[in-house]
């Protein structure tokens, strides 16, 4: 695959991942043939329930764990290049869900130096760096602050900028807004929104919430590992017999269209915004 198609940054080919057992015991089967591209500059929110391998799938993106069976191809590199595994780090960076895990200074500038510094950045293109990264994630006023006096939402920013300094081209968010607030979650969507509109920066979001993965582009379903279902947001949550089937909810808007049309109302299934669904009911009952 390599020197092959540009616009592939990730591949899972026939992806197949086992959790060793315990003991020689039997191990966990997450995935027998999972097969997903994913392309430069998209911006992709993987959903499903716990336990259905989303966060054992975004560890292939970054090689932090590599397949059972199968092939994971990032920027044409194989992840079982063990000589190439730090190209695969520097082309995917990784945010997960505990800021306070990923934060490893007490100076925030100092912590998003950290990355670059291990690639062994020369010190003013870390500067340039680092005080790019924090402006991209609206923290450059706080570069001088301490990471642990930040809410939840502008500790997760830092994190985002800490990876955003090590350039790659694709970040991978593994549950960021778990652990935050609403004010912290909307902070962390917005700047990854930005970052995927202006800079071009692939986005590759694991949630369990709807209404994150409906400010995506694509929306891409896991099941019992297996991909469920794949299209925009508007086709994927329209099918609302499938998610339930899954153990998900549509968006509350076509939730909300979907139980009206069990009593005899006829309203569009892709109505995600609120005053889209407002609007389709004003309609249905003026006519």
């Amino acid at each position: 695959m390599e020197g092959s198609d540009l616009e592939e940054l990730i591949r899972a080919e026939h992806l197949a991942y086992t959790y060793p057992g315990l003991e020689d015991g039997p191990g966990v089967t997450v995935f027998e043939d999972m097969n997903l591209t994913i392309r430069e500059g998209s911006f992709v929110a993987v959903l499903g329930t716990n336990g259905c391998g989303k966060s054992t799938l975004a560890k292939h993106f970054n090689a932090i764990l590599l397949p059972s069976g199968g092939k994971i191809w990032v920027c044409g590199i194989d992840t079982a290049n063990e000589e190439r595994v730090m190209n695969v780090r520097r082309n995917v960076g990784m945010v997960f869900q505990n800021p306070d895990n990923q934060i490893v200074a007490n100076v925030v500038e100092e912590d998003v130096a950290f990355g670059p510094e291990n690639l062994g950045v020369s010190s003013p293109e870390i500067r340039r760096r680092v005080d790019q990264a924090l402006k991209q994630v609206g923290m450059y006023e706080y570069r001088e602050h301490a990471p642990h006096l930040l809410s939840g939402g502008q500790k997760q920013r830092i994190a985002i900028a800490g990876v955003l300094a090590m350039e790659p081209k694709c970040v991978v968010l593994d549950e960021p807004t778990a652990m935050l607030d609403p004010k912290g979650r909307r902070e962390v969507l917005e700047t990854v929104g930005r970052l995927n509109r202006e800079k071009g920066i692939t986005v590759v979001l694991i949630t369990h919430h709807m209404d994150e993965a409906a400010k995506a582009q694509r929306v891409v379903v896991l099941d019992k590992g297996r991909v469920a279902a794949d299209g925009t947001p508007k086709e994927v949550f329209a099918q609302v017999e499938l998610l339930h089937r899954i153990g998900l909810a549509a968006p509350e808007p076509v939730e909300l269209c979907w139980e009206l049309n069990k009593l005899g109302f006829s309203l569009p299934l892709d109505t995600l915004d609120p005053q889209e669904c407002a609007q389709a009911l004003y309609e249905a009952v003026k006519a």
